[in-house]
């Protein structure tokens, strides 16, 4: 197997590494930052805004058993691209909606998917391509968080479990399980 890899930003890593943890084809996911400007940051620096950095995940994927394209589909349908800076009371640059393709190949995909996913949202996705620039793996206790922690954390209960419903009813052949909880 040849792993590829995807960097996406769509709110708080925590909810979206829990989506992409639940896809057929996807080995590894890793929750950190990129984007900005600090070294080796850390979650509070991140979580103050002004690193620049976004919270995001760094998904290994298997490409014979789920496409890029595949994964941005779930992508936009897993979180607000229309919400600049934000994801629900998530507020910040920290929080923005972003993808860091790996290879030319993956920005033209990108730029189609968004041209693809608009039709599905009722505002312009502000889903930005960024350079892939320099990852920062987030400290270890944010690592698998949902499996963890986040199913006995009040905001994951309220936000994670939809996320994971919107994936399992339109992307049932990609979802590894098929019950709210995971």
């Amino acid at each position: 197997m040849v792993m590829e890899h995807a960097t996406l930003a769509g709110g708080c890593f925590w909810c979206t590494e829990a989506v992409f943890n639940d896809v057929i084809g996807v080995e590894t996911v890793e929750s950190g930052y990129i984007g900005g400007t600090t070294a080796n940051p850390t979650y509070r620096e991140v979580c103050s805004g002004n690193t620049g950095h976004a919270e995001a995940i760094r998904i290994g994927f298997d490409p014979d058993r789920v496409s890029y394209d595949d994964l941005l589909d779930i992508f936009f349908a897993t979180h607000d691209p229309t919400q600049l800076n934000r994801q629900g009371n998530d507020v910040g640059t920290q929080y923005r909606s972003a993808i860091f393709p790996h290879s030319p190949e993956q920005e033209a995909a990108a730029k189609r998917a968004i041209e693809r996913n608009q039709p599905n949202w009722p505002a312009p996705i502000v889903t930005t391509t960024e350079p892939l620039g320099e990852w920062w793996p987030a400290e270890d206790y944010h690592q698998e968080y949902w499996e963890g922690e986040g199913q006995r954390n009040p905001y994951c209960m309220a936000v994670i479990p939809p996320k994971l419903q919107k994936l399992r009813k339109s992307f049932s052949a990609r979802a590894k399980s098929q019950t709210a909880d995971g």
